[in-house]
C-alpha cells in the first residue's frame, strides 16, 4: 500500500509509447518535474523552462496548419482558431486523454489537493514534453508530436464561433454595441503552486466573472459571461430582436 499522501505512478516509458516518441530518461523525468516536487526535493530543476519552449514551438506548428487549412480566413479568425487549440483548457483535455496527471511528479501539496488533475499542471506539462521533443529531435518530430495531439481540436476549432476566444469576442460584441474595451480586474488567492484566480469584466453596462486555476483562464471565463450578456442587448442599427422575441 502507498504511503499516505503518495501514489504509485505508472512507468514513464508508457507515456513516450502513447506519444510516440523516444526522449532521454532524464529529459522525460525533467519534463515531468513541477516546481513543487522540485522545491521539495531541495530545488532541482524543474519542467518551466521546457513548458516555454514548447509553447513557441506549439503556437509555431498550430498556427501554419491553420494559415495553410483555412486561406480565406481573416487574420482575426485564424487568432480565435489558434487561441482555442493552445488553450489551458484545450491542451488540459488532451493531457487527460493520455493519463497525463498519472506521470507528473508533484510536491505533497499537490497530491493533497489533486494537482494531477489542476488544468494548469497538466497544459503545462504537454508543453514541457513539447520542448523535450524539439530539443531532442529537432522541428519536424516536434511538429508531428503536435499533430498527433491537437488534430482533433483543430479540426473542431472552425466550427466554435465565439467559444474560440471568448475574450475577443465581448471586445467585437462590446465594439458593435458602442461601448469601450473590457476592463478586467482579477485577484488571487492561496498558495503559490495552487493559486485560484478570481477575474471580474466591465463591459459596458454588462458584468462578467470567472474563476480559474490561471489568469487567463478566469479572464476567459468571466468574458464568456459577459458576451453571453451582452447578446441581449440590441446593436444601434439593427432591429431590436431581443424586444420582439
Amino acid at each position: 500500500m502507498p504511503a499516505p499522501g503518495t501514489r504509485q505512478r505508472p512507468e514513464p516509458t508508457a507515456l513516450l509509447e502513447k506519444l510516440g516518441v523516444h526522449l532521454d530518461p532524464e529529459l522525460l523525468v525533467l519534463a515531468l518535474t513541477h516546481r513543487s516536487f522540485a522545491h521539495e526535493a531541495g530545488g532541482i530543476p524543474t519542467n518551466e523552462r521546457l513548458e516555454f519552449l514548447g509553447d513557441t514551438v506549439l503556437g509555431l506548428v498550430v498556427t501554419e496548419a491553420l494559415y495553410r487549412r483555412h486561406p480565406d480566413q481573416s487574420e482575426g479568425e485564424l487568432a480565435k482558431m489558434r487561441a482555442a487549440t493552445v488553450s489551458q483548457r484545450a491542451l488540459a483535455a488532451i493531457a487527460r486523454r493520455l493519463d497525463l496527471g498519472g506521470y507528473v511528479l508533484l510536491g505533497k501539496g499537490e497530491l493533497r489537493t489533486r494537482g494531477f488533475d489542476k488544468d494548469s499542471i497538466l497544459s503545462d506539462t504537454v508543453e514541457a514534453l513539447i520542448g523535450a521533443t524539439y530539443l531532442s529531435h529537432g522541428l519536424e518530430p516536434a511538429r508531428e508530436l503536435v499533430h498527433r495531439l491537437v488534430d482533433s481540436t483543430l479540426d473542431a476549432a472552425a466550427g466554435l464561433g465565439a467559444g474560440l476566444d471568448w475574450k475577443t469576442s465581448l471586445q467585437e460584441a462590446a465594439a458593435v454595441r458602442g461601448f469601450g474595451a473590457p476592463v478586467y480586474e482579477v485577484t488571487g488567492e492561496g498558495p503559490e503552486h495552487a493559486r485560484i484566480f478570481h477575474a471580474q469584466v466591465t463591459a459596458g453596462p454588462v458584468l462578467g466573472l470567472g474563476t480559474g486555476s490561471a489568469k487567463k483562464h478566469a479572464e476567459q471565463a468571466a468574458a464568456e459571461e459577459a458576451y453571453r450578456a451582452l447578446q441581449h442587448l440590441p446593436v444601434p442599427g439593427e432591429p431590436d430582436a431581443a424586444a420582439g422575441a
